[in-house]
């Protein structure tokens, strides 16, 4: 049975132990005529609650273990030459038994990868049935003991309550680690790219060519590789800049005039308009950037005797600046509609016009929220790839013309990773030192807007 049949199953069990532990407690209820100490809901609940969660965390741990356990136990089948290689070998070798037991065929294989993947198969057939058995007798058993516990003394909301802040806590915890872990596999990787390549080099260098594999690996042949971030963050930045010139003003004007102004006729009507923008595909915005907005920069530059390139960071910038808008009208939107109406109406007794309140009150207030909408741009607009890479090209030009071919951060690790890469190399491990040093500049962004939200909060709480 597939997990997911299992856990449909399971959530019926569930579903079906919520109606059972209602109607007992309503039914005790009416036949001792008692108050309850919590509501009929709470109880069904917790009996649902008992009868789902612990079954679908052990299909979830089970799911994860039987495939760790089965890759150790498939090492028996591996020959000695095959034990004697490298990782990243019998990675590859793993990989062409798995190709057996999906039922992928690449012609005659070797009668140690077909046994090892017929094994495979009779291990995972008993792993399922197991998996199946287990995980519903505990829900089961979990929901029938959980129910002879339901009477009108049991404190079933505490109970409840309980278990619901215990799930919150964990699924904290779970995005904790996750963003601890991908700090550390960041961190890692780029330490052994600056066993490579001198940090200074990397931090410093006015150059980026990695296509050359000379520098990373002693004793081999080819050119010099040059690894200096520069180019990329300084194309981050100019896309970046020309992207928030265009999306700052055009959305902070529009959530101040929706917020303000505008009627509620024309805001249901605008305000859907303008947030339809948020959903459009980025792949959309590239090929409207490299097929209208690029040229059209181009023929305007060039009538006005400017040196402009097919490739340009003005045009990336101005789409993804048109990208971003919604981000910026919405919540800048949001947060001016949560000043209180105190505020301008204050204003407005002490004389102020319509824009004085706006401009003097208004937007002070909501200044917070504006910046953290501002910097969630920023980010939005750091992090775009599609764009770049359609628009703006994959040239490592160390240029601040925005009317010159640049690339950005994203785009080159996307270049970097993409296909077949061997990860003992510098090119391949260059990529996550420029994650690194992307994490470490967006952490500073949210910190700058972690200081102007914490000072002018304090002054309008």
């Amino acid at each position: 049975m597939s997990i997911s049949s299992l856990a449909l199953i399971v959530l019926i069990i569930g579903a079906a132990y919520f109606y059972l532990g209602q109607r007992s407690i309503i039914g005790q209820r009416a036949s001792a005529n008692v108050k309850l100490h919590s509501l009929p809901h709470y109880y069904g609940a917790w009996t649902g609650l008992v009868a789902t969660i612990p079954a679908l965390l052990l299909l979830v741990i089970l799911s994860v273990v039987d495939g760790i356990v089965f890759k150790q136990m498939v090492r028996d089948f591996y020959p000695p030459e095959i034990l004697a290689l490298g990782k990243m070998d019998q990675e590859i070798a793993f990989a062409k038994v798995m190709n057996v037991v999906q039922g992928i065929s690449f012609g005659q294989v070797d009668p140690w990868i077909q046994a090892a993947g017929d094994a495979w198969i009779r291990w995972q057939s008993t792993s399922d049935q197991l998996v199946t058995v287990v995980v519903l007798a505990v829900s089961v058993l979990g929901g029938f003991f959980s129910y002879r516990q339901i009477n009108p003394e049991f404190r079933s909301r505490n109970s409840v309550e309980r278990i619901i802040l215990w799930t919150l806590i964990l699924s904290s915890t779970v995005a904790i680690i996750t963003t601890i872990g991908i700090v550390l596999s960041v961190l890692f990787e780029s330490i052994r790219f600056f066993k490579l390549i001198p940090p200074q080099d990397f931090l410093f260098g006015l150059e980026w060519n990695p296509q050359f594999e000379g520098a990373a690996r002693a004793g081999s042949g080819g050119g010099t590789a040059t690894y200096g971030m520069l180019p990329m963050f300084v194309g981050t930045f100019l896309i970046s800049t020309v992207a928030l010139v265009v999306a700052v003003p055009v959305g902070l004007f529009s959530a101040i005039y929706l917020a303000e102004y505008a009627t509620p006729r024309v805001r249901g009507i605008v305000k859907p308009l303008l947030e339809i923008l948020a959903g459009v595909p980025t792949v959309v915005y590239g090929f409207f950037a490299a097929l209208t907005v690029a040229p059209f920069v181009k023929g305007v530059g060039e009538s006005l005797g400017l040196e402009v390139a097919s490739e340009s960071a003005l045009a990336a910038g101005l789409v993804m600046g048109v990208m971003i808008i919604p981000f910026i009208s919405s919540l800048s939107d949001d947060v001016i509609n949560a000043v209180p109406q105190a505020l301008r109406d204050a204003a407005y007794g002490l004389g102020s016009t319509k824009s004085e309140t706006v401009r003097q009150v208004v937007l002070p207030a909501a200044l917070p929220g504006i910046v953290a909408a501002i910097i969630l741009a920023v980010s939005r607009a750091v992090g775009e790839t599609m764009i770049v890479v359609m628009a703006a090209g994959l040239a490592a030009n160390l240029s601040f013309n925005p009317l010159d071919a640049v690339t950005t951060v994203t785009s080159q690790i996307v270049t970097i990773l993409v296909g077949d890469q061997e990860f003992e190399s510098a090119k391949t491990l260059s990529a996550f030192a420029l994650s690194l040093m992307l994490i470490i500049i967006t952490l500073g962004l949210n910190f700058f807007a972690l200081q102007i939200v914490k000072k002018y909060r304090e002054q309008y709480d």
